[in-house]
């Protein structure tokens, strides 16, 4: 990542925790903050689809992706609040998850995958 975005987590951390303190109420709000900006980001790609007829398309990928980001900068602003490197955490993290993926070539084809829901 880059250090911009480092320097935004940790001032971002460092104002919140000026700003409203660091009590275990406090983190729990910030961990909450992750569902609100999911729910965004989902309102986002229904907007992007046209999923609500009555609006429409009201929304871009680029408004769809905003709203992931924001997604990705709480969960690393709650871990920080957790007092964790979150550099450190999302580097294990996508460590497990690598280590858990399969080898590309076993996956099944789409083709193959649509064949078995029919």
């Amino acid at each position: 990542m880059t250090d911009t975005i480092w320097t935004t987590v940790d001032s971002f951390t460092d104002w919140l925790d000026r700003a409203n303190g660091t009590d275990e109420h406090e983190i729990t709000m910030r961990i909450l903050k992750l569902t609100e900006e999911a729910g965004e980001a989902a309102a986002a790609w229904i907007g992007a689809r046209g999923g609500n007829p009555r609006k429409g398309v009201t929304h871009t990928r680029d408004d769809v992706a905003d709203e992931l980001a924001d997604v990705a900068l709480s969960a690393m602003v709650a871990i920080a609040s957790l007092r964790m490197d979150p550099d450190a955490v999302l580097t294990r993290r996508a460590r497990v998850i690598a280590e858990r993926m399969p080898d590309p070539a076993d996956a099944p084809s789409r083709a193959a995958c649509e064949n078995r829901s029919t």
